[in-house]
């Protein structure tokens, strides 16, 4: 397997645990081409200058500030600015737990540009996922089918 062909996720708490040996590592996968992304972002306790010098790919919001995030104004605020820095920092969001319209319309207008979620795909077996990549592929094109991992909104 080619390592741009790789996307590994590691959790913030994980990254922040022993943040200068998880920066050599990380910089070492990049090295080899491997694609790496912060996974449940806001939940640890990131140092925003240690952020910087991971050499990620994306941010992904956890999902319990996506399932907030229309109805308690604060968490809608953290959603916002989580999504400005990434794209700050040159980051792609990825937003987790995306089960309603709403919160996809939400994250659109906001700039998040990937998400995941029971709006797009619940959990299924690897054929019925490839049966899924199949369908869109050889048929017009649809969203939520093409979305068995992530979407792009």
């Amino acid at each position: 397997m080619e390592p741009g062909c790789l996307n590994l996720e590691i959790t913030e708490t994980i990254a922040m645990h022993d943040a200068d040996r998880s920066a050599l590592v990380l910089n070492q996968l990049k090295a080899l081409g491997v694609r790496l992304d912060i996974d449940d972002f806001g939940t640890g306790y990131s140092s925003l200058s240690r952020l910087q010098h991971f050499p990620v790919d994306a941010i992904k919001i956890d999902r319990s500030f996506v399932s907030r995030m229309l109805t308690d104004v604060e968490t809608g605020a953290i959603v916002r600015i989580i999504v400005m820095l990434a794209h700050g920092l040159r980051l792609k969001v990825v937003a987790e737990g995306v089960e309603t319209q709403e919160q996809e319309d939400l994250l659109r207008d906001i700039g998040c540009e990937l998400a995941q979620g029971y709006l797009y795909s619940r959990p299924a077996p690897a054929e019925t996922i490839e049966q899924l990549l199949r369908n869109a592929a050889n048929g017009p094109a649809n969203r939520r089918v093409k979305a068995a991992s992530s979407s792009v909104i």
